[in-house]
């Protein structure tokens, strides 16, 4: 791969030069549909509009919505004036609203009125509008938000000061003239940063990472590399614009390589997933391992034509050997890709190839990407590990951010001498250079003395129990005598018993004992311990137990 130094408003524009009637965005809710040359136009509306309000280079705008067409254009017209976007969780309530719109320093939040989603037939009603007017009624608000100056609302908009519909703001461009935004286009530099993309800690709260427009094109173009994507693929991508994996891995992913990005919903449904991917022929689908699963549990999956699907990415958790072979199978995504990261490195930086032997890409995250550097590294000595050893994962290159905005002693713990990034995860290299995740160094608990890293045992015992277990997880509850154990929290397969003594006695001689689960729970909706991105969040999971079973 040659890594590119080119900004994302001069990638787009090569696109709508190259490839002006080719699909660039597709969404299937609200129904939108953009060519290279279209989305190329709306960018520069917009971005004049945002010229307009006095949007200048460096400033920070922030979106917050759901995965819809307004999302995008503020993403890629942000970026063409040098502006930082500000990636505003959809499922953040307000004193998480307010903390990342201080901390940023935004000066402009483009937004939609709400949203809502059903679980278990409860309806969950994000009510944006309320929201924002609880913590900043009109504006200007000293108190709160000092930088603050406009509120765009795509949709029902109040009558407050401070507050302008999309349309109007779309009004207020039109007197400016190309030659204003050239000018302004022409001196954005790939160093500037183009993301504040802020990390979900398990806790206090979240900081943001500056990644830069260099961060950010080539992580797109890496990942796009492995899966051999060109401008004649189709990626459906049901993973959400304001994590990584959406607005870098997706969006630019398609920017980069030409690609037409396909949006199923606003925010992810299997079943819409599925009925995008065979009515737009898709050739890529991205998700988190939860997502396949939910694809695959559909009541009428194999009613749907899939033969389109050639490659991917399953990232954002670990995936077990049973996942990736029914999603290569039954899928038909034969060329499906692992890809592991964090946020700080933009995020990707390891990634499996399509043409990697089927058991690297089954059972590894696959190499560091290219022209960057990986260890594994003791986190108690930092002394460089070996082959076979468990340590954590550290990374050095073009994909490690600029640091933590407003953060430097944050940034000091995270990249550490010449410029090398802790990346928080254990994991162990083969003797080929491929890597294993085995776990979270937070989420790695001891028993007796002995480590035990959940994702390892995780693996282990999907096969062990691979008849009568769809998901599962471990994690470390306390013990009186032996410190912590391994607790298992299980989703059965329909019409499927299991029993703490029938899991022991298949363990029996399969895993160490420190590994084999003293406890036992069963779930039918893992959505109490899940983010918006369909991760599991194990401290949730852990204080769940803790609270049932009353342990200290």
């Amino acid at each position: 791969m040659e890594l590119r130094s080119i900004t994302i408003g001069a990638q787009l524009r090569q696109n709508a030069v190259a490839f002006p009637d080719r699909d660039a965005a597709i969404f299937n809710e609200p129904v939108a549909r953009f060519t290279w040359k279209s989305l190329d136009a709306e960018t520069d509306r917009l971005a004049k509009g945002l010229i307009a309000l006095g949007v200048q280079r460096g400033d920070h705008v922030a979106v917050w919505g759901t995965n819809v067409p307004v999302w995008l254009l503020t993403q890629l017209a942000v970026a063409r004036i040098g502006g930082t976007l500000v990636t505003i969780n959809p499922e953040w309530k307000e004193q998480e609203l307010k903390y990342a719109l201080s901390q940023s320093d935004t000066r402009v939040l483009v937004m939609i009125p709400g949203w809502e989603k059903t679980i278990k037939d409860k309806t969950i009603r994000y009510d944006y509008l309320r929201m924002i007017q609880s913590v900043c009624p009109e504006l200007p608000c000293p108190d709160g938000f000092p930088e603050l100056r406009h509120i765009i609302v795509a949709g029902e908009t109040p009558q407050a000061a401070g507050f302008m519909s999309w349309e109007d703001c779309l009004q207020k461009g039109q007197p400016v003239s190309d030659a204003t935004l050239a000018a302004m286009a022409e001196v954005v530099n790939p160093d500037d940063v183009v993301l504040l993309q802020y990390t979900s800690g398990t806790t206090g709260f979240p900081k943001g990472a500056m990644l830069t427009h260099y961060n950010v094109i080539n992580n797109a173009l890496a990942a796009a590399d492995h899966m051999g994507v060109h401008e004649q693929d189709r990626i459906c991508g049901p993973v959400p614009f304001y994590h990584c994996f959406g607005s870098i891995l997706f969006v630019l992913g398609a920017v980069v390589s030409g690609a037409a990005m396909v949006v199923p919903a606003p925010m992810f449904h299997a079943h819409k997933t599925l009925e995008t991917v065979e009515r737009e022929q898709c050739t890529a689908l991205y998700g988190v391992p939860t997502m396949f699963i939910a694809e695959m549990e559909e009541i009428d999956f194999d009613a749907f034509n899939l033969r389109s699907l050639r490659t991917g990415i399953m990232a954002g958790a670990p995936v077990d050997k049973e996942l990736f072979e029914a999603v290569t199978q039954r899928m038909g995504a034969a060329e499906m890709t692992i890809a592991y990261g964090l946020t700080e490195a933009s995020p990707v930086t390891h990634q499996t190839w399509i043409v990697d032997p089927v058991e690297k890409r089954i059972t590894t995250v696959g190499r560091p990407v290219d022209h960057t550097e990986a260890r594994i590294v003791d986190p108690g000595t930092f002394r460089t590990l070996g082959v076979g050893e468990v340590g954590e994962i550290w990374v050095k290159g073009w994909h490690v951010m600029k640091g933590y905005y407003k953060k430097p002693e944050e940034t000091a713990k995270a990249i550490v001498e010449y410029g090398w990034l802790r990346s928080g995860d254990l994991g162990v290299m083969d003797e080929k250079g491929y890597y294993r995740i085995v776990g979270r160094l937070k989420e790695m608990f001891i028993v007796g003395g002995h480590n035990v890293y959940p994702a390892e045992v995780e693996q282990s015992l999907h096969t062990i129990l691979d008849d009568k277990v769809e998901m599962l997880q471990v994690v470390g509850v306390p013990h009186p005598k032996l410190q912590e154990v391994a607790a298992l929290v299980v989703k059965l397969l329909p019409g499927k018993n299991l029993t703490l003594e029938e899991i022991q006695q298949r363990c029996d001689g399969k895993l160490e004992w420190p590994k084999i689960p003293r406890y036992l729970k069963i779930m039918d909706d893992f959505s109490v311990a899940m983010t918006v991105t369909g991760k599991i969040q194990k401290f949730k999971l852990t204080e769940l137990l803790r609270q049932e079973w009353g342990l200290n």
